[in-house]
């Protein structure tokens, strides 16, 4: 029996198993004996058809699917013991029935049925495994939809009822409750995030998941099915009410509106990265505050800034098992706001509390992308407490954040109110007006204007840190951090330098960068093509209010410049600053959208580090509050201290943030990832930029050639080592073999432990399917298949795990955080045999696209 049989689960918050092929009630029982305990319900459709709905957040579904795939594990001898005093007979009628034993339940009522199942709201009747109404009951059930979701079941009324079958309701598309009427009785289902409403019922009472009734006589348990269709009484779009019978109505959560294109990145740069790894995109903000503090007041004003600023009641709504969208989607929530932590003088260490805010994941399905620690650097109410604000880039940018800190000092001033005054665009309105931008005029520009293939993109390690490098064992994981300054002298003197010149600072820092990649191509001193990310603000667009719109609107941008050592220096001066200039004009398009148009390799990476320069201090750019701010603060005894912030860790090998300190002296940060640039090489290039930086003014007249700075370079760091391109990184992918047109979308074969490379060779013969078939390599983990199935959650193409006996566990974490990132979770199909896993594949496959 277990070799035959085949599972293909739905995830989602109650996940639901489909069973193919002849069920053993004791192989079942067994193998849910060697899980944890929990409830669950089983639905007959025949004798070789069931779907076993599980309680949400207990029972593993993959290993279930583990276990009855590879066959009936021995049960242990306490769920021996339990069953013969907890069996609970299948809901069916007929010579197909058959007793189910119940995995650690307790004994069932007197007069309880089961009707109703689906994917998305699985049946939790507590303490009981039991069977719902199969062929021949007055409740029959749905086929299973094509997102893994099962069909309603009617509602037979309980003891004495007359209650007809009725079909159950199932969540819309923005996750509003649908109600479900049978002749005698109205139900309402709560799904997806809605709330259940108070029923009135004629003859026989179901008691509702969320809801209360009166019986009349007998009762029913009853749930409401996930069922990917079914007819609405009422369901209100958009956070509106959903009414059943004469309930009251409840508010339920709006769908939200679609994440943009740099949000769906920085999610997948989450989703993706390594298992252990510090949160990427979460940046930091601190400072010192001299003076009292009110806590209680400083709260209330940021709720009262929360009230007014939608992004700081944003979240990413949980992705609905019935949902259209195939990726994130923004939502905000009516009431949120950040809870300042306070730390009495004594309680923590500075550091510590710095470093643990940041390696504290967020969860961006909550409200909440700013959090505030609070320190008290001394006893006494006069401080000074060290303010950290630690916030994600999902949500929030840099530049967001300052704009929200001026709103906060102003309401702490007011007591916790804030101005009103004329509406300014929020996160909702930069998302509508991504919405409706043409991409032909981005498209073509980008088209033109994306790195050559050839160019260079990282540094080349000296000979010195590329021998020290090597004697670094084990390599240390994680990101390095290193940090050099500029004199405020030497600083002017770069300023003044590029302005003459036509150029900004920024563009100096680029032209610096440059002539450090170029010694990495070999080529001496031939012309060769070098290319980086450059950070844009986002905020030069045409969306009206954008310069002071707190939204995630800044990004990565790839700019490359043909690098002639024999042109003048200042020629490539402005050929950075050009490039800066064409890019700007579309600002808003993000780096991936930019890779999908040149058609590269997903293998390719068009840049491998990133350049960002803050804006300098004093009107328009400052970073604090106002003077007049300032000064009403001043006559309440409160100073403030300068923001510092702690640059985010991000999917790049290597970034350099520059800032002017409080004195006039230019900061540069580098953060690296010590699997791509070990922190030597990342120190090494930092100070060599610095040098670089320092001795550009000395081309007074312009007419320098380049080639004397990368000489410069040569004499200071040394020779550099020899090595060929960067390496690509690749995705891991392995194709078995490709789509048979675009948009089929892919099907991943998770491998088993102890698989070997070729072990799905036999699947890809047997399976006739039109997705592109492909795996990871062995031994894999989440993270790698995560990573190979990047490009295809990037595109939005239907997706759908597998494997044999033993992968399940590993293809359930991957389908639970795809859908925990707010893409649909794909199905996961498990079985023993190539055959059977290539036909379980062609059943649970999701509808594709073209073709």
């Amino acid at each position: 029996m277990a070799a035959a049989l085949t599972v293909v689960i739905a995830p989602g918050s109650a996940p639901a198993l489909d069973l193919r092929g002849p069920l053993d009630p004791g192989a079942l029982q067994a193998a849910l004996a060697a899980l944890p305990p929990s409830t669950h319900t089983l639905h007959r459709h025949s004798a070789t058809h069931h779907t076993l709905h599980l309680e949400p957040g207990h029972c593993p579904p993959g290993a279930l699917a583990d276990l009855l795939t590879a066959g009936a594990p021995r049960a242990t001898a306490d769920a021996d013991a339990a069953a013969p005093d907890t069996a609970a007979r299948e809901d069916t009628e007929g010579p197909t029935g058959h007793a189910l034993p119940a995995h650690r339940a307790a004994p069932q009522e007197a007069g309880t049925r089961v009707a109703g199942a689906g994917g998305g709201a699985g049946v939790a009747v507590a303490g009981r495994l039991i069977g719902a109404g199969g062929p021949g009951a007055t409740g029959t059930a749905g086929a299973p939809g094509a997102r893994g979701t099962v069909g309603a079941e009617g509602v037979d009324g309980s003891a004495g009822s007359a209650g007809s079958a009725g079909a159950a309701g199932a969540p819309d598309a923005g996750g509003t409750a649908r109600t479900a009427r049978t002749a005698g009785a109205a139900t309402a289902v709560g799904a997806a995030g809605a709330v259940a409403a108070d029923v009135p019922h004629a003859t026989g009472a179901a008691d509702v998941a969320g809801a209360t009734a009166t019986p009349a006589t007998g009762t029913a348990d009853v749930a409401g099915a996930a069922g990917a269709t079914g007819t609405a009484d009422a369901a209100g779009a958009g956070g509106a009410a959903a009414r059943a019978g004469t309930g009251r109505a409840v508010a339920v959560p709006p769908l939200g509106m679609p994440a943009s294109a740099r949000q769906r990145e920085v999610l997948l740069d989450a989703l993706t990265a390594r298992s252990g790894a510090a949160p990427l995109h979460v940046e930091q903000l601190h400072w010192r505050w001299y003076g009292p503090l009110d806590t209680r007041r400083f709260r209330d004003a940021w709720r009262a800034v929360s009230a007014q600023e939608p992004v700081l009641r944003a979240a990413f709504a949980e992705h609905a098992a019935d949902s259209a969208a195939a990726g994130p989607c923004v939502v905000v929530h009516p009431d949120a706001a950040p809870d300042p932590v306070r730390h009495p003088y004594g309680s923590a260490d500075w550091h510590s509390l710095l470093v643990g805010e940041r390696l504290r994941p967020f969860d961006l399905h909550h409200p909440g992308p700013l959090r505030i620690a609070l320190l008290d650097e001394q006893a006494g109410p006069a401080g000074p407490t060290r303010v950290i604000l630690t916030f994600h880039h999902a949500l929030l940018d840099g530049w967001s954040v300052r704009l929200l800190l001026r709103s906060f000092y102003r309401a702490y001033l007011a007591a916790g109110r804030t101005r009103g005054g004329e509406r300014r665009p929020d996160v909702r309105d930069h998302l509508d007006w991504l919405a409706r931008q043409d991409d032909t005029a981005p498209r073509a520009y980008w088209a033109r204007a994306v790195p050559p293939p050839d160019s260079r993109t990282l540094p080349a390690a000296t000979a010195a840190t590329a021998a020290a490098a090597r004697g670094d064992r084990p390599a240390r994981t994680g990101h390095g951090r290193a940090r050099i300054r500029l004199t405020p002298g030497e600083a002017v003197r770069l300023r003044e330098w590029a302005a003459r010149h036509g150029a900004a600072e920024s563009t100096a820092l680029g032209a610096a960068w440059a002539l450090l990649l170029h010694r990495g191509t070999g080529s001496g001193f031939r012309p060769a093509p070098v290319a980086f990310a450059v950070a844009a603000s986002g905020r030069g667009i045409t969306l009206r209010g954008a310069a002071g719109l707190p939204a995630p609107l800044q990004g990565p941008l790839p700019l490359h410049v043909r690098v002639d050592p024999s042109a003048p220096v200042t020629r490539l001066l402005a050929d950075l600053a050009g490039a800066a200039l064409g890019a700007s004009s579309y600002e808003w398009v993000s780096h991936g959208q930019i890779h999908t148009w040149s058609g590269r390799s997903t293998d390719s990476e068009l840049t491998a580090s990133l350049l960002a320069f803050d804006p300098p201090a004093g009107p328009p750019f400052h970073p604090g509050p106002p003077a007049a701010v300032e000064a009403e603060l001043a006559e309440e005894g409160v100073q403030l201290g300068r923001p510092q912030a702690v640059d985010a860790y991000t999917a790049l090998p290597i970034g350099i943030r520059a800032h002017h300190d409080c004195e006039g002296g230019l900061v540069l940060t580098a953060v690296n990832d010590r699997t791509r640039i070990p922190d030597r090489e990342a120190e090494a290039a930092l100070a060599q930029t610095a040098l670089l930086l320092r001795e550009l003014p000395a081309d007074a007249d312009g007419t320098t050639p380049a080639r004397e700075f990368l000489r410069l370079l040569a004499e200071a760091a040394g020779p550099a080592a020899p090595t060929g391109p960067p390496a690509v990184r690749g995705t891991g992918l392995v194709e078995l073999r490709p789509a048979a047109h675009p948009g089929a979308g892919t099907v991943l074969l998770v491998p088993p432990p102890g698989a070997t490379a070729d072990c799905y060779a036999g699947v890809a013969d047997a399976h006739r399917g039109p997705q592109a078939l492909a795996t990871v390599a062995p031994p894999a983990d989440a993270a790698a298949c995560l990573r190979a199935l990047r490009p295809a959650l990037a595109a939005g193409e239907p997706l759908l795990l597998g494997g044999y006996s033993g992968a399940g566990q590993l293809a359930y974490e991957v389908a639970r955080r795809i859908g925990a990132h707010g893409w649909r979770p794909p199905p996961v199909a498990v079985a023993a045999s190539a055959r059977g896993l290539a036909r379980t594949l062609r059943t649970a496959a999701p509808p594709s696209d073209g073709g």
